[in-house]
Parts: structure tokens; sequence; C-alpha cells
């Protein structure tokens, strides 16, 4: 028999750890010497403790690990190929997060746009005759519907408007603070959209909010489609 220090150098885990073992019900010792307190360990709980070792080094929390132990085989590599779906999400998307750190490290941009699925939306809008899109920032409207994939075309919020219906979509969503920074952020948000291998699948929306202070924002929405 072993004193818990004399178990935890065997094992390579803290005397801390294996009385949260015991205290969670997860690994208790063989005996306790009710005098001074001793935790006495055996071959059996050293056999425990490095099947919970060998559960969490594949993936396993230790609240799944409690109901494993002394389960079937066949439930434990359920649990395991789970775990494993879990990494392999947390990969992907710590993957996608160092990329699109990488980028903008090598080429800063003024936002830094996320996806996001939209539901339907119905609206009344005025269609406009413009030759440039530099012309729209002269009428200032509330909502600016463009579309960017053809002749250039454009339509704003007119309650006196004919009616137009946004189908369930997803968008890549950026928020500008100034509208002064609204042409800069939506150049961007395209460059972003090219480094991700995607196009505008339909008119994007430009919103202007303001708030009860004045507080101005300009929130750009683009339908996405992979090229």
């Amino acid at each position: 028999m072993w004193r818990i220090g004399r178990l935890a150098r065997m094992a390579g885990v803290s005397e801390r750890t294996l009385r949260h073992y015991d205290r969670t019900g997860l690994l208790r010792p063989a005996a306790v010497d009710h005098l001074t307190g001793y935790r006495w360990y055996g071959v059996a709980e050293l056999s425990r403790l490095e099947r919970i070792r060998a559960l969490q080094r594949l993936g396993l929390p230790l609240r799944e690990i409690a109901d494993l132990l002394d389960a079937p085989e066949t439930e434990t590599r359920r649990a395991v190929a789970a775990a494993l779906t879990r990494v392999q999400a947390e990969l992907s998307a710590l993957t996608a997060t160092a990329a699109e750190a990488e980028h903008y490290l090598a080429e800063p941009l003024t936002v830094v746009p996320r996806t996001t699925t939209l539901a339907a939306r119905h609206l009344k809008v005025r269609h406009l005759t413009v030759t440039h899109p530099s012309e729209l920032a002269a009428l200032c409207p509330a909502t600016l519907l463009t579309w960017l994939d053809g002749p250039f075309a454009a339509a704003v919020a007119d309650e006196g408007g004919e009616r137009l219906t946004l189908p369930a979509r997803e968008v890549v969503r950026a928020v500008v603070p100034a509208p002064e920074g609204v042409v800069r952020a939506g150049h961007d948000l395209f460059t972003w959209l090219t480094r991700h291998d995607l196009k505008a699948g339909g008119p994007a929306l430009e919103e202007h909010l303001v708030d009860a202070e004045g507080g101005h924002a300009v929130v750009l929405d683009v339908p996405i489609r992979a090229t």
C-alpha cells in the first residue's frame, strides 16, 4: 500500500489532483487512517488512475470519465468518437482563427467581418438610376440596396415604393461606427470575400442606424456564395 504522495509520484500527478478525485468520487483510496487521515492506495487504485488519465488523453472530460470507468468497451469507444468529433471541430475553428489573424497582420482591414444567417425581410423600395456608386452618397438613404453582380443598380427604402422580398440568406456582415468610413469598409469587406473564395450572392444592404443620443453606425450585409 502507498500513501498519497507515493502514488502521485508514481502516476505523475499532484496530490491536489488525487484529493480532488477522492472528493468527487472518481478515485477513492483503498483505506483511510481515521487517526491520521492518511489516504492509502493499492494496485487497483493505481490501475484506475491510469485509466482515468488515459481517457483524459483521448479527449474525454472528467464528468464523462466518471461514467465510463466501469462501462463496456463499446460505450467507451462511442464516447471517444464523440470527443474526437468535438476536438476536430475545435481544431478547425482554431485553424480558421489563425488564418484570419495571419491575413489581418499581412494586410490590416478597417473591419473584421463575420458571417451570419438572416431571416427573410420584406421592404418597399424605390429603384435608382445612377452612373457611378459615388452618386449614392448624396442621397444619404437610411436603407440602401445595391446589386453588384451585373450592371450597377440600386434601390432605397421608400414606403411608397414597390415591394421587394429579401429571402433568408447567409451574409457577411460588417458594422461601421462612422458613416464616413463606409466606402473604405465596403472595399475591405470585398477584399475579405476574395480571401475566402466567396462572391456576392444577391443585393448588398447598407443600413444607417441612429440611436436616441444621436450615435450613428452603418451595418453592411453582403449575401454570399462560394466561387
